[in-house]
């Protein structure tokens, strides 16, 4: 190497690599407490379906043989479980996987990709690696607006991502807007209707998106197995599209993406009828019982559709979230703090436990109060 070699000393990402803001999990331990309730990450209190757990065990057996590639089986339990082909349904290494796939083969330098002003942050995060631009349209009551989507497409727009219902809020667009988005979007744009909540919507203007999907030739539907069916650590989700966007996704995505614990768990998940519904039958009982008694307290809030809810705190010295969020971690409850969604007078509580719940209500009337 010569005076004048002017190359860098290190390797460099490429430009934009270093301006993603990283992803930040929620929080898995508290400060104080006897006991720990952890409910930052909106899983499921009633853990993995029994069926699930041993199908993973009895995987251990042949750790030594590679997966299928193909996800054959899962796809087709998927299949007949929604009554889909199974050639037209994807399987990842949860849905993050499947949203980083989207954007890897339908985002370049140059375009963009829009998604709702609070919208899930991986939405970003995946179109900047892509080497994109993320546009994040303004909502409406913490709800996405689809006039403010549809005004921020451009010539440039790929992707509109669209999480229904929205994490971190809650809230969801009933179908018809859903639609109503479609019909604005150019047909060379790809809508992508994120609906890893979907199992515990209990509203009769809700559908998933596959009705849309089936129809048409830019939607695509991803799932995901972390929520109702408690298998958050093993990291499995689906996506469910037209023939030429799976092509596209089957050509970029890895060979082995979903690992052979995973597959057999999922099969087991799915055709757990009885175990997914006791876990929706949970949330229906303690979603209002929660929102109740937070309202009581003078807390906001936001009408949840989703296994947790969106708590908003008063802008008065020691009453702020930040507060609240560390009286709740003295005492063993850990929720999620909410700024790197733009939220930062907001915690966010996930569904849990009976105890849990009632845990949290007491250590929040006693912050309140005192």
């Amino acid at each position: 190497m010569t005076s004048e070699d002017t190359r860098p000393q290190r390797p460099v990402p490429r430009s934009g690599i270093l301006d993603i803001a990283a992803y930040v999990p929620g929080k898995s331990k508290a400060t104080g407490g006897a006991k720990l309730y952890k409910l930052s990450s909106n899983e499921t209190p009633l853990g993995a379906s029994p069926k699930a757990i041993a199908a993973h065990q009895a995987a251990g057996a042949a750790l030594e043989l590679y997966p299928d590639g193909a996800a054959t089986a899962l796809r087709e339990a998927i299949g007949r479980a929604y009554g889909l082909s199974a050639e037209r349904i994807v399987c990842g290494n949860g849905s993050d996987d499947l949203l980083h796939l989207i954007s890897q083969a339908y985002v370049g330098p140059g375009d963009e990709a829009v998604y709702s002003e609070h919208g899930f942050v991986v939405y970003p995060i995946s179109v900047r690696a892509a080497g994109g631009r993320p546009i994040a349209a303004p909502e409406r009551n913490l709800t996405a607006d689809v006039d403010a989507l549809l005004a921020a497409v451009t010539p440039r727009t790929r992707i509109v991502f669209l999480a229904n219902p929205n994490n971190p809020t809650g809230t969801y667009l009933p179908f018809d807007e859903v639609r109503r988005l479609h019909a604005g979007l150019p047909k060379s744009v790809l809508l992508v209707l994120d609906a890893a909540y979907a199992e515990y919507v209990r509203r009769n203007d809700y559908e998933s998106g596959i009705e849309l999907v089936a129809t048409s030739d830019n939607v695509v539907m991803t799932r995901t197995f972390s929520k109702i069916h408690g298998l958050a650590g093993l990291r499995l989700g689906w996506l469910y599209g037209p023939d030429h966007v799976v092509d596209a996704l089957n050509r970029i995505r890895g060979p082995f993406n979903v690992n052979a614990a995973a597959l057999a768990a999922g099969i087991a998940a799915i055709e757990d009828r009885d175990h997914q519904q006791a876990a929706a039958d949970h949330n229906d009982l303690w979603l209002p019982k929660v929102t109740a008694a937070l309202e009581a307290l003078g807390l906001t809030v936001t009408p949840s559709v989703g296994n947790f809810v969106l708590i908003g705190f008063p802008d008065l010295a020691g009453k702020r979230a930040a507060e609240a969020d560390a009286h709740l971690l003295a005492a063993g409850i850990v929720l999620r703090r909410m700024e790197s969604y733009g939220l930062p007078h907001t915690l966010r509580m996930t569904i849990g436990s009976a105890e849990a719940n009632e845990a949290t209500i007491a250590a929040l009337t006693a912050f309140m109060k005192g």
